[in-house]
């Protein structure tokens, strides 16, 4: 049985240039947009009291102790002190920061007030990515439906024919053809290269950036802080957490500088 012949289809240069090159170009500039709007709406961070403060240094702390004993540039004898030192700081309660009346109250609640700046911060967030996806996929359903503007130059199976014709009611029409709503999504994944060359790494363009930020409360292996019924984390239970886990990194303990004469020597050949 014969081959398929492969199919010739002529397009318009018009459509390029009025219509494939304009999409592109509003996707690169939208998220450009999207990235610098961002950062105007991003609230300036909140001068924290010196109790708290001190609070999430001490955490910081003996996480950074923690994650340094496998190869820690301190000697054992001051590793030990300073591993026993955290340790009681954190089991005694020193350097929990003593919550007020209005924060009691809080704890108890169904949610904590204090986190309405940062919601408020995630839905604007939201907006931002949201709204000028829905206008501009609102446009090219209503101007540039059915349109044809590219052929790709390389084969593809069946199955991607729904991601590449997504408003193309032809069955029979070769799947390397792209219609404008499926070059629309193509844009929308695939300018996350470009927007962190133009950008950089971390920028608010790219719709599937994490907005999450964990903080120094995780405790080990990443894992979420322990929370009351208000969503405040719970501290006594996260610094206990963290003196057991601290307790368990001593066993790893191992000095950087263990056997440095011999490792100089046969660096050298001298061994």
């Amino acid at each position: 049985m014969p081959g398929l012949k492969e199919q010739d289809l002529y397009l318009d240069p018009s459509i390029r240039d009025w219509v494939l090159v304009p999409i592109t170009l509003i996707m690169v500039l939208v998220g450009l947009l999207r990235h610098y709007v961002t950062l105007l709406l991003n609230s300036a961070p909140k001068k924290q009291p010196k109790a708290a403060v001190r609070e999430q240094r001490m955490l910081g702390r003996s996480q950074l102790l923690r994650a340094s004993s496998p190869q820690s540039p301190l000697p054992p004898a001051q590793y030990r002190a300073f591993s026993a030192a955290t340790a009681t700081a954190l089991t005694s309660g020193e350097y929990i920061k003593q919550k007020t009346a209005a924060e009691k109250e809080v704890s108890v609640g169904p949610f904590d007030p204090s986190q309405m700046d940062t919601m408020m911060d995630g839905m604007k967030k939201q907006a931002v990515m949201m709204v000028p996806n829905m206008l501009i996929m609102q446009y090219i359903n209503v101007f540039f439906s059915g349109y044809i503007l590219i052929k790709l130059p390389f084969p593809l199976t069946l199955g991607a024919k729904s991601l590449f014709a997504r408003d193309l009611a032809m069955p029979d029409l070769s799947v390397r053809w792209v219609s404008a709503l499926s070059w629309y999504f193509l844009n929308l994944f695939g300018l996350n290269g470009v927007f962190k060359l133009i950008l950089g790494q971390d920028n608010a363009a790219v719709d599937t950036r994490d907005m999450t930020a964990t903080g120094m409360l995780a405790g080990a292996g990443g894992a979420q802080p322990m929370a009351g019924p208000a969503g405040v984390p719970d501290m006594d239970r996260v610094f206990k957490s963290e003196a057991e886990n601290l307790s368990l990194s001593d066993g790893l303990y191992s000095w950087v500088g263990h056997g440095i004469e011999d490792r100089v020597l046969k660096r050298f050949n001298r061994a």
